[in-house]
């Protein structure tokens, strides 16, 4: 069976520290405005990221003539999906890999879908499967990620990947969660002894950013829906990764002075004037003053979600590759 050592592989590619990030220095008068954490830049260090993976692609169509290609597959006409969707196809043909796209209506049933990806995954030309989630009512979402190929699971969502993960094994590891460690690593740097919370527990995020964390040689709590007192775990907490669909949920006092606050969730709101905004998981105006280092919203994990999937694409490839020529 192949899996791609995506998470190993990206570690040996990224400088991993980068100096001068808590804002925790000595008290100031009541007259000066309070310090305000340092912004971590997801969307920078995506597009540098991203560059990186174009150049690799074309050195490894320069050694083997091969494009690697990622399927993507749509189920229904979800607005948001559609958008999010097609920006994934960009994406990919701006690192220069083919995108292959797969809208279908949702009245698709499952073994259409799975008709669909035992196609795929026999497919020469296609290294990559991801399945937009969520799927509609009647598609039953594990039966359908687990009937990809590990070896193309670029979502690293099936129960191999997964698997692997929790042993601490190499392979295809979910992309926000890649993409959320790999922002720690640059701007924190070793992670060792560090208190890490995350809040939230799907097998999207929250279970594999656990995994990763604890990796890192963290000391990882977890909080989910039935966790008693979640704002008293977060004030003892070094590291937090917010990624609960809920709204401004982390509030400013929940953040102990100086921590690293990573924001995965994206809500829009509407304002007073009836325009709209961004917001996620975290109340920024009020944890940007006690943090060290937090991630916007929008502009920190969103691009780094679509760089780990190009990257997961262009080791898929690689792994794939190299098991025909042995």
């Amino acid at each position: 069976m192949i899996v791609a050592g995506l998470f190993l592989a990206l570690s040996a590619r990224i400088v991993t520290f980068v100096s001068g990030g808590m804002m925790t220095g000595p008290a100031m008068p009541d007259t000066q405005e309070p310090s305000r954490a340092r912004l971590i830049d997801g969307k920078g260090f995506a597009s540098r990221l991203t560059q990186d993976i174009a150049a690799d692609v074309q050195s490894f169509y320069d050694r083997h003539h091969i494009t690697p290609g990622l399927a993507v597959v749509l189920v229904g006409n979800d607005p948001a999906s559609e958008v999010y969707v097609r920006n994934k196809a960009l994406q990919t043909h701006r690192a220069g890999m083919r995108s292959f796209m797969h809208m279908l209506p949702a009245t698709t049933s499952q073994d259409e879908l799975l008709g669909l990806i035992a196609r795929l995954n026999v497919d020469p030309e296609i290294h990559g499967i991801l399945v937009q989630l969520p799927l509609p009512a009647g598609l039953d979402p594990v039966a359908v990620t687990n009937a990809i190929a590990p070896e193309k699971d670029v979502d690293g969502l099936g129960v191999v990947n997964a698997g692997r993960l929790a042993l601490g094994l190499p392979g295809l590891v979910p992309c926000t969660p890649l993409g959320c460690l790999l922002l720690l690593r640059h701007y924190v740097g070793d992670m060792r002894g560090k208190d890490a919370l995350v809040i939230g527990a799907s097998n999207l995020v929250g279970r594999p950013m656990a995994e990763l964390l604890l990796q890192e040689g963290c000391t990882v709590t977890v909080a989910h829906i039935d966790t008693r007192d979640t704002a008293a775990l977060a004030r003892q907490a070094d590291i937090v990764v917010v990624a609960t669909g809920v709204r401004e949920l982390v509030r400013g006092d929940w953040i102990k002075p100086g921590a690293t606050v990573i924001d995965v969730g994206i809500s829009r709101i509407t304002l007073p004037s009836g325009k709209t905004r961004l917001v996620g998981d975290v109340k920024f105006d009020e944890a940007v003053q006690r943090a060290g280092m937090i991630t916007p919203v929008p502009g920190g994990v969103g691009p780094m979600t679509i760089a780990c999937l190009l990257r997961n694409t262009l080791d898929a490839a690689r792994m794939i590759v190299e098991a025909r020529v042995r």
